[in-house]
């Protein structure tokens, strides 16, 4: 079968995940893309811009069983100006994320027309694919709140189309073997996430303040994607960090952010909003053990948080993280290396490895082509 896979926004998780599957599959694909930066104007011209290169390619013989696209793209828009043997496609929708819960800057009010782009390229779909059943449950939650503060036609009857339309298909890992662990000494605690408030550095920052007040030994990694402006409470707490920082900033390639991950004794996350947690997952698959909030969407991808994984979690407060890491750190000064921990995240990332996750969703493009039927030749 043959995938036309159209991603607005490519690099992060977005590329990841193209990469990650299209390296595995069994299907044929072209992928157009578009650099990942400036969000807002790639929503805005994406479903222009790629309808013109689908037409070019179209002209110069190729063709596809199935389109593929994030919910960077407008479909609706797409599928409009697109020439029908691209129109006429089975279309498949996958929310890496939405823009009516995607939290925004506290300085910066929410522009909810990026929201109704999300919501028409869901009805324009025949699947419409979320990362997490909590990602699923948020967005149309947010969007019955949204459009209930409209005037008639609020349009409700469509969050059930929405639903009957989706489905749960997780993103990949390479989850392969963890790479060697690194050098024994007190507790190596790390960050890796993008260094936005969304994910509350500042959070992360207050724990360790507060170890270094009751002067527990520790080693700190700080890591993850910045962009041009980045939260001061970085360059005070580097600072206020010293010579206990092992890695800091941005990595420059896979294997150095895998061996960072590796490096680790225990990954923290503190996420305000999370829709998945692949970087937590990634950490896991690494060999580290994991910190994480009992809420958002990691529970469902690492827990049951009240069985035996429940010491994975604390409850999403600073005060519960910093007690949780004093705890591991005096387990780790006397000698333990938190095996017990490093095995359950490892357990727990090993189901969205991508030699599954890849043969899951092939196979459910090929059921939807097959149900949708529609001829684009």
């Amino acid at each position: 079968m043959r995938i036309l896979a159209v991603e607005p926004y490519y690099g992060g998780s977005h590329q990841a995940f193209i990469e990650g599957w299209r390296s595995r599959s069994e299907h044929a694909w072209t992928v157009l893309t578009a650099p990942p930066h400036g969000w807002k104007w790639r929503m805005r011209h994406a479903a222009i811009t790629f309808a013109e290169e689908a037409r070019t390619l179209l002209d110069a013989g190729e063709w596809w069983d199935v389109l593929l696209c994030s919910d960077m793209l407008n479909l609706a828009e797409f599928v409009g100006l697109c020439p029908p043997a691209v129109g006429r496609l089975p279309r498949v929708a996958y929310f890496h994320e939405n823009q009516l819960s995607y939290p925004v800057r506290h300085d910066e009010p929410r522009d909810v027309h990026f929201g109704m782009i999300n919501m028409s390229t869901a009805m324009a779909a025949d699947a419409v694919w979320f990362n997490s059943t909590f990602h699923r449950e948020e967005f149309l939650r947010h969007l019955h709140a949204f459009l209930r503060t409209m005037r008639p036609p609020q349009m409700l009857e469509q969050l059930d189309v929405i639903r009957e339309r989706s489905a749960i298909e997780p993103p990949g890992i390479d989850v392969g073997s963890p790479p060697r662990h690194g050098a024994a000494g007190p507790l190596h605690i790390g960050w890796a996430a993008r260094w936005e408030h969304d994910k509350r550095p500042e959070m992360f920052f207050a724990a360790m303040d507060g170890l270094l007040r009751d002067g527990v030994e520790c080693r700190v990694s700080v890591i993850g994607e910045q962009f041009s402006d980045v939260p001061p409470v970085f360059t005070a707490a580097r600072q206020r960090l010293g010579s206990r920082v092992v890695r800091w900033g941005y990595q420059p390639d896979r294997a150095s952010y895998r061996q960072a991950l590796a490096e680790m004794d225990v990954a923290v996350s503190t996420a305000e909003h999370e829709f998945f947690g692949l970087g937590m997952l990634e950490a896991g698959a690494s060999g580290a053990a994991v910190l994480l909030p009992q809420r958002l969407a990691y529970p469902e991808v690492f827990g049951p948080a009240d069985g035996e994984r429940s010491i994975l979690f604390y409850d999403g407060e600073a005060a519960s993280l910093t007690a949780r890491l004093r705890q591991l750190a005096r387990r780790a000064a006397d000698g333990d290396d938190l095996q017990a921990e490093r095995r359950l995240a490892r357990q727990a990332a090993q189901p969205y490895d991508w030699s599954l996750r890849a043969t899951a969703m092939d196979a459910a493009l090929t059921e939807l082509a097959g149900r949708v039927g529609r001829c684009a030749g």
